[in-house]
């Protein structure tokens, strides 16, 4: 085990798929020569050279198209959207092509591509740099989606999207970035798609979420802890396909439930998860299931982001709320 910041895991993860399989290219914004914004391609262009790690023009229609027909080759592409929102302009290609190509060909041609893109806000980055879009992928048939919230499940999400015959979207949250260290297993390391993580158990409440939020829901579980108050956690960690199961148990753990998400609430993940637990596991249920989510506004200023992020205090008060139930 080797300890690392979570944006050091997503860098040795690519180093290591690259180096087992070069039939795995690299391409986006900045990536090569710059390293990438957040510096996660960092080394990559030097290892491999600029026929696999490639800069490309500002146009992400572009990009994803292109990763399209090196699938169709037999090529491994991973592409980096430069911020969350910056992959709207590559929606149509996301949900017309990427998302249909293996259903259209009846099987005969995966889509074996990793779409990689920095979500959600905490950083005081300007609007259309902080969103939080995975509602979007999560709802659209075809695409695997996935959220690591620890640097071993970053450099572990990768490994298994990278060899997916599937497209998965990975949305790495940029706040964690460099904030949050932890160990990482050393070698060849995959975190199944599809399975959640229990962060911690607990028997009165519980909370599930993803991403930076998990953070905070730790930070929520401890605030909690000094009044007695015990917290199982839940790391949905797949968004598509999600883990009824796993949530399910998670739910009936304590019997209430907080979702915790970054994202505007209204037909949100967030949603899904508390409509899965009132159809399948309204008989554990002691108390209705609460939500704490971003507003349904565009992402604010960074002067008062912190207004919008769900924070401890919010959750603590929504835990309180379901504890009275």
């Amino acid at each position: 085990m080797t300890e690392m910041t979570l944006v050091e895991a997503v860098n040795r993860s690519l180093h290591d798929e690259m180096e087992r399989d070069e039939r795995v290219v690299l391409f986006g914004e900045d990536v090569a020569i710059s390293g990438g914004v957040f510096r996660a391609t960092e080394g990559l262009v030097e290892r491999f050279g600029e026929q696999r790690v490639v800069d490309t023009p500002l146009a992400e229609a572009g990009i994803v198209g292109s990763a399209v027909g090196m699938c169709m080759t037999g090529m491994r592409p991973i592409v980096e959207m430069q911020f969350d929102s910056f992959s709207y302009p590559a929606l149509d290609q996301m949900f017309s092509h990427v998302s249909r190509y293996r259903w259209r060909t009846r099987g005969r041609m995966g889509m074996s591509m990793v779409m990689r893109m920095p979500y959600g806000g905490g950083v005081h980055a300007p609007e259309l740099h902080e969103d939080s879009p995975e509602a979007y992928y999560a709802h659209t048939p075809g695409l695997k989606v996935v959220v690591p919230s620890t640097p071993a499940d970053a450099k572990g999400l990768i490994a298994s999207a990278v060899r997916d015959d599937d497209p998965v979207v990975v949305l790495e949250p940029k706040k964690l970035y460099r904030s949050l260290k932890g160990e990482v297993p050393e070698g060849d390391h995959t975190t199944p798609i599809g399975v959640v993580r229990t962060v911690r158990e607990g028997s009165d409440v519980t909370f599930i979420a993803w991403g930076a939020m998990v953070e905070v829901a730790e930070a929520a579980a401890d605030a909690l802890q000094a009044d007695g108050t015990s917290a199982h956690i839940c790391d949905v960690r797949t968004l598509s396909p999600i883990d009824e199961d796993g949530l399910l148990a998670a739910a009936a753990a304590s019997g209430r439930v907080v979702i915790i998400q970054e994202a505007p609430r209204r037909c949100s993940v967030a949603s899904e998860i508390a409509a899965i637990i009132a159809e399948h596991g309204m008989y554990d249920l002691q108390a209705p299931v609460k939500r704490v989510t971003g507003w349904d506004v565009p992402y604010p200023f960074w002067s008062i982001e912190h207004l919008h992020r769900p924070d401890v205090h919010r959750v603590v008060t929504a835990a309180r709320d379901v504890l009275e139930g």
